[in-house]
């Protein structure tokens, strides 16, 4: 830590007057960080004792994430009742040890032996709308986007495909990711949090233990080995691969590895919805399976991404005093980085609330760094972002073309929890597209 101050000019604060009265109106948290956000790229809100900064200026962006992220930390993730250990709440060395375990199998040579699975899922999903178009049954998008992502993300792990009732249990894994805090608090009781959702980790363990144990007898699926086996081998060899460790890495991965995609594609039917004309361009762009068509419709989820960036809100801690792009951070200061925010900036984005994938047509988005984040920047940017985009863009090249859901009700509100996403079922009748 610092033994000085940092030179720069105090952090503009939001006036305590409009804290209370966003209190006294039982706002969203969204909504109050708003209202920093017009005091410029960084501003200051007291939410307890000192004041917490909110980051959306781009070059800020990239001083916290990228340049600096050793004097701004994570600390007890918000996410951590669930996760445990895994490498999304693991910092320091623990944290490097993880990720270099964990990165080889999400480059772009990794994802290569996870294409199979990817296809798998998406077919059983284009599948499932075929029989609901067929039918005229209703289907819920937003469940059929989570059931994908989730039997994508299980193929992965364990070499099975998803069935039904490893499906129910884990739907555990968001009624856990609902219960937890918006945003972080040291003075969140989280021993209370864990009781209160003690039955829906129990099913989520014992998914888990079956799972583990399954990989270590050695039982691959139908897809071959998983890579739950790269962690149960580690645990052969490396002392700090324990049982609950892997546990928490399996987990992790469960909830991150679905939870991106899950919300993504909801949001983009949501937003087809309302701009149909995207939807034809994207066609358009190039026949099925060329690289042109893959660009669009990678185009549309990246569009997606910017207007709803899953992990909304990014935490730090500063460790050390320093100066940030001007201003003062002495340390001990909370920071929240806002994608969310800055994705929406109309100094950075024209017309930011509209939704124009044509946005991400350009293939040089070098400018963009610090200005487009959705997963994240630096060492500690997701691991499964070429994952996520990649299964994506596969479902996207099955459904789009053949099918178009007609919904009976959409989500009225959005839900700014640990992730941000729709309030709600997506009830849809399913047709035929019109090509």
């Amino acid at each position: 830590m610092a033994t000085t101050a940092p030179h720069g000019a105090p952090v503009p604060e939001l006036d305590p007057a409009d804290v209370e009265r966003w209190r006294a109106s039982s706002g969203a948290v969204v909504d109050l960080l708003t209202q920093v956000r017009a005091l410029g790229g960084v501003g200051a809100v007291r939410l307890g004792p000192r004041p917490t900064v909110l980051v959306t200026d781009p070059d800020a962006v990239r001083h916290v994430l990228a340049l600096h992220p050793d004097r701004y930390v994570k600390r007890s993730h918000r996410a951590r009742v669930l996760v445990g250990d895994g490498v999304l709440s693991a910092t320091g060395e623990p944290w490097k040890r993880q990720r270099r375990l964990l990165q080889a199998q999400f480059t772009g040579a990794g994802i290569r032996r996870y294409e199979q699975r990817i296809a798998g899922a998406a077919r059983r999903a284009a599948d499932h709308w075929a029989a609901a178009a067929r039918t005229g049954t209703p289907t819920d998008v937003a469940e059929d986007m989570r059931f994908f992502a989730l039997d994508t993300i299980w193929r992965s792990l364990t070499g099975h495909p998803l069935d039904e009732a490893t499906n129910r249990e884990l739907a555990s894994v968001e009624a856990v990711g609902a219960a937890l805090p918006t945003i972080p608090s040291a003075s969140a009781d989280m021993e209370a949090l864990r009781a209160t959702v003690a039955a829906d980790l129990a099913r989520i363990d014992a998914v888990a233990e079956r799972a583990i144990a399954a990989a270590r007898r050695g039982e691959a699926g139908p897809e071959g080995p998983g890579l739950l086996r790269v962690l149960v081998e580690a645990g052969e060899t490396r002392p700090e691969y324990t049982d609950q460790l892997i546990r928490d890495e399996l987990v992790t991965l469960l909830a991150a590895g679905h939870e991106t995609t899950a919300t993504t594609m909801s949001w983009l039917y949501l937003l087809l919805d309302r701009h149909p004309e995207a939807r034809r361009r994207a066609l358009d762009a190039g026949p099925e399976g060329s690289p042109e068509r893959e660009d669009a419709l990678r185009a549309l989820a990246s569009e997606t991404l910017r207007l709803y960036p899953p992990a909304w809100l990014i935490p730090r801690h500063a460790t050390e005093d320093d100066t940030l792009t001007g201003y003062r951070i002495e340390a001990g200061t909370d920071i929240f980085v806002c994608p969310y925010l800055t994705h929406r900036d109309p100094a950075l984005w024209p017309d930011p609330e509209r939704f124009d994938p044509a946005r991400f047509a350009v293939a040089d988005r070098s400018s963009r760094h610090g200005a487009y984040f959705p997963f994240g920047l630096g060492a500690r940017a997701c691991l499964g972002a070429q994952f996520a985009m990649r299964e994506m863009t596969e479902l996207l090249q099955l459904l789009l073309p053949a099918f178009a859901p007609a919904f009976q009700a959409t989500p009225a509100a959005t839900v700014f929890g640990i992730t941000v996403r729709p309030d709600g079922p997506m009830p849809a009748t399913i047709t035929p597209a019109r090509l």
